[in-house]
């Protein structure tokens, strides 16, 4: 029970149960809650597992620490990072901060090159290279480039007091793999790990997961992983199919459990998604089934082209929700949160919208802007983490210049040089006795206003705790800094400024909860207690969206196949599943290159690699359904500004589908019903008449 376990939970086959059940099953055997560490992807998964194991344990729950991987990092930093360097109170950089720290690393202006070399930098971290090791096996001059501007962004994060999200893995591992007695103590509190989506992960968590659960890998590993090798769909992003393929090697001891019934899906449904994913290899077979009945066929819809195509999706949802007012006993799918239209690109979600919107159909598009990456709540965020850590520059930056307080970009130009000619941070440089030299009285003078404010709100944030004492502090301070005007003052529209300041609004009463002990800390500690304003400011950098936002709206769901994951509807659209597009752009192989054999076979393996991907996203798509899914294709499509001819996906053939039920019509099926409704309607107004 405690040793090394590898559960292969297919698609809809209940894994988040078989956690939840399992850390029951731990503490029932006399291991202490707060020895179990549930570790999942995403801050969504960790709030529902929590709720799951509260439901099943009840107040033993909230000892057991759920988290996901990097916020479990975030509290080995916090406590342990000084051998590394770093103050418990550092700062974790956002996606825009980041870029803009590699232009300046990297002296360019180009947005689009510091996003690039932020993506190779995130894949080296990912395998666990450093900027020397980067370097060392750089494979062109690009590369070369990328590897001394990450060194120098390595050196400006230290000077920050900063890390990003992928260090939020990366030295944890460090701290594990260099520090024998930091290793023992975290080994010593980890009396049993279960990961959630173990096909999620990449390199560096693998060696993180390793360390954790030390002892004899043969018998005395103390964990569970909880994955299915046909749903990694993140290669992308470094994961890595190579950690299945590890753990029986690394663990021989590993005990591996199947779950192969699937409790979401009909039998139809499933047998579409077995027969896509058969061609890929297989590291464990496995066979979904389903005692749920045949159920509806798979549909499959063709259409001339993507305005077509949404026509035809909006006329199915329409037949099938008038369809289910007639037909269905008992539990009618017929509500627009029943359905969901999913696609393998973000743009390929405008022509279902503008559809939806013409037949009046509420809809949402899953994946959207997250509440944290408005510019509002960014400038809130700036100040929170300025209080918190003083040497983060960019932090310091966005404060100082949000809302205009009549320091200017030349001001801020000469306190950067003079910060970098004296190795101090920004905020440090203020209250330097040689600041007069190079700036005049009043430029300095306006300097101090700003530290001394800064040094008092950080202050009374450390001493604000509780939701009313936090809300009625940030009321004040938003005033004191008449936030609300600079929103108006830089909107055209005062619509657009109130929408903002509401955000606003939002986002103080949701910390204040936080402040409060109402809501579950993000990184996975559930106790109710009261925590000051300064202690809350320091989780947020690790929050994506606001979970408590979300409420369950009737409104059909636009979403990719990335984001769908780990999702389920009852009626599933599959939209635009033409070659080109699902796979996607997968050129002929390497058999038009030139060069060496050795180049054709590695250029053919990574199509190989890139074509089971793709196939593994299709079987996400078809399992996201329970009761009915229809697959769409168009003879014609969007490139660029043209439109080309286009094919049905090989994945349409590879579903296998009886042929009698390929081909569907939705809107002739609608106007069937129409005419059925209508007369049913003549129908009661003639029976009416007669009695009368």
């Amino acid at each position: 029970m405690h040793g090394p376990c590898l559960v292969l939970a297919g698609a809809g086959s209940g894994k988040t149960r078989v956690i939840t059940h399992k850390i029951g099953r731990l503490i029932q055997a006399g291991l202490a809650p707060q020895k179990i560490a549930a570790i999942t992807f995403t801050n969504k998964a960790a709030a529902e597992m929590r709720e799951r194991a509260k439901g099943l344990i009840g107040k033993a729950a909230k000892d057991v620490v759920v988290c996901t991987f990097h916020a479990l990092g975030v509290r080995m930093l916090r406590q342990d990072g000084a051998v590394l360097g770093l103050k418990p109170q550092f700062s974790i950089l956002d996606s825009d901060d980041v870029t803009s720290i590699l232009k300046d690393a990297g002296g360019s202006t180009d947005a689009a090159t510091a996003r690039q070399w932020q993506w190779t930098i995130s894949g080296w971290k990912s395998a666990g290279l450093n900027a020397e090791q980067a370097l060392a096996q750089a494979a062109d001059d690009n590369e070369r480039i990328t590897a001394i501007v990450m060194a120098r962004y390595e050196e400006r994060l230290t000077a920050y007091q900063s890390v990003d999200f992928d260090d939020l893995i990366s030295l944890p591992l460090k701290l594990l793999r260099d520090h024998e007695s930091v290793r023992q103590k975290w080994q010593g509190m980890m009396g049993h790990v279960l990961v959630d989506e173990y096909q999620d992960t990449n390199a560096t968590q693998y060696e993180v997961l390793k360390l954790l659960v030390g002892g004899n890998p043969a018998d005395g590993a103390r964990f569970t992983a909880v994955g299915d090798d046909d749903q990694s769909i993140y290669g992308w992003r470094g994961a890595t199919l190579d950690n299945l393929k590890k753990l029986p090697v690394d663990f021989p001891a590993l005990k591996v459990i199947k779950l192969e019934q699937n409790y979401r899906s009909t039998s139809a449904i499933l047998r579409a998604a077995n027969n896509v994913i058969g061609p890929n290899p297989k590291l464990f077979p496995k066979n979904l089934w389903s005692d749920l009945g045949e159920g509806e066929p798979v549909r499959v819809v063709d259409a001339d082209n993507e305005e077509h195509e949404a026509e035809r999706a909006v006329a199915r949802i329409q037949s099938l929700r008038a369809e289910g007012a007639l037909l269905q006993e008992g539990k009618q799918y017929k509500e627009f949160r029943d359905f969901a239209v999913l696609y393998r690109a973000n743009h390929q979600a405008k022509p279902f919208e503008k559809a939806l919107r013409k037949a009046g159909i509420p809809y949402k598009v899953s994946g959207g802007q997250s509440f944290f990456d408005r510019a509002e709540i960014r400038d809130l965020c700036a100040w929170f983490r300025l209080w918190a850590n003083n040497d983060d520059d960019p932090a310091f930056l966005r404060a100082v210049t949000t809302p205009k307080r009549g320091i200017g970009h030349q001001t801020l130009g000469t306190l950067g040089v003079f910060a970098s000619q004296y190795k101090l941070s920004l905020f440090e440089s203020l209250f330097s006795n040689s600041l007069g030299s190079v700036l005049a009285a009043k430029a300095v003078g306006s300097l101090h206003e700003f530290g001394r404010y800064v040094n008092d709100l950080e202050y009374r944030a450390r001493h604000t705790e509780g939701a009313e004492a936090a809300k009625i502090f940030m009321m004040d301070w938003l005033k004191d800094i008449g936030y609300e005007k600079h929103l108006l003052d830089g909107e055209d529209s005062d619509k657009v400024a109130a929408a903002k300041w509401s955000n606003v609004l939002e986002f103080c009463d949701w910390m204040a909860l936080r402040c409060g002990g109402q809501l579950d800390d993000v990184a996975g500690i559930t106790e109710r207690e009261v925590k000051s304003l300064l202690e809350v400011a320091q989780t947020i950098a690790l929050l994506s969206t606001i979970s408590e936002r979300e409420k369950d709206q009737d409104v059909v769901t636009l979403s990719t196949l990335h984001a769908s994951k780990g999702l389920e509807w009852p009626h599933v659209l599959l939209v635009g599943v033409t070659e080109g597009m699902l796979p996607f752009k997968l050129n002929d192989g390497a058999d038009s290159l030139g060069g060496s054999e050795k180049a054709h076979e590695s250029a053919n393996e990574d199509l190989a690699q890139r074509l089971q991907e793709e196939r593994r996203l299709m079987y996400v798509g078809i399992t996201r359904a329970q009761r009915s899914l229809a697959v769409s294709w168009t003879r014609r499509r969007k490139k660029g500004r043209e439109m080309v001819a286009a094919l049905p996906s090989r994945f349409i053939a590879e579903m296998g589908l009886d042929k009698a039920t390929v081909r569907e019509d939705p809107r002739e099926k609608l106007k069937a019903l129409r005419a059925e409704f209508a007369q049913k309607a003549l129908s009661s107004a003639a029976a009416a008449a007669q009695i009368r």
